[in-house]
């Protein structure tokens, strides 16, 4: 059975706050790589942290190969989704190297331990992700650059066919962007696993991945009723980033221009320099 990630009618608050989403339905086939994207508030690791099963939907639910994620054990899950979160600092001081061998933890053998094919794996993703010169260090001594790079080795590491990641290129710098989305790109393509990356990079996101969901906040009409109409899109990277609905979603004039085959945009601010006095689109 391939494992396609299908989200039918997701909605979700915080508490009695106003919902994150609402009536949010999109289908990702296996293999295939997912740009979330949208302005801060608009529910983009909520929606990661529920594809996951780390929260519950107050409505409509996930499904990972016909499976609802919510009735999936812990053990179950980590071999079939790995997760890579915005940047933190741990509270125990350990090594890179031990971090990134505890996601494989759910592939330990009966007696609970490590295998030489555990350790193998491990070293493999920190070579992959430009690491393992400091697979020794603690990990609370790294930049944060440095830590992003080892949170992805980890979720490299746990070799699962999702990968399910918030942000997975900040902080890093330019070389290691491309470097990582590089990597992520060719494990796409080569062994047929489904990425779904939050990002802000819109240029970055078109042109390494398929598809794209663009997310906007739900809000509420002038008579304080939930505003009914559709607050996402997905499609292709081409359909979904415009400059006009970049511009609607974001609040922002938006310039767009091409390089090659791929369309670039630039947010124009009312005070930048030399900003071209056109509308967006």
């Amino acid at each position: 059975m391939t494992l396609d990630i299908e989200v039918q009618h997701l909605g979700f608050a915080y508490q009695r706050e106003q919902p994150v989403l609402r009536d949010v339905s999109f289908a990702v086939k296996e293999g295939s790589f997912l740009a979330v994207v949208g302005p801060n508030g608009a529910g983009k690791s909520t929606l990661i942290n529920l594809i996951a099963g780390m929260l519950k939907p107050q409505e409509g639910e996930v499904l990972v190969g016909r499976a609802n994620v919510r009735a999936l054990g812990v053990r179950e899950l980590a071999r079939k989704i790995a997760v890579v979160r915005q940047e933190f600092v741990p509270a125990f001081a350990f090594s890179v190297a031990e971090v990134v061998l505890m996601a494989r933890t759910a592939r330990f053998g009966a007696f609970g331990f490590e295998r030489s094919s555990d350790r193998a794996q491990s070293r493999r993703a920190l070579e992959l992700t430009d690491t393992a010169d400091f697979a020794a260090r603690p990990l609370g001594s790294l930049s944060a650059g440095e830590r992003q790079r080892v949170f992805i080795a980890r979720a490299l590491a746990q070799d699962s066919p999702i990968l399910l990641m918030d942000e997975p290129t900040s902080y890093l710098d330019m070389k290691h962007q491309v470097g990582i989305l590089d990597l992520l790109k060719t494990i796409q393509l080569q062994q047929s696993r489904t990425i779904i990356a939050v990002t802000h990079d819109i240029n970055l996101a078109a042109q390494y991945c398929d598809l794209a969901l663009l997310l906007e906040p739900a809000t509420t009409t002038a008579d304080g009723s939930q505003d009914r109409r559709p607050h996402h899109r997905i499609g292709s990277t081409s359909e979904v980033f415009t400059a006009g609905g970049l511009a609607n979603a974001f609040g922002v004039r938006v310039f767009s221009g091409s390089v090659g085959r791929e369309d670039f945009f630039i947010p124009l601010g009312k005070m930048a320099k030399d900003a071209p006095n056109t509308d967006a689109g």
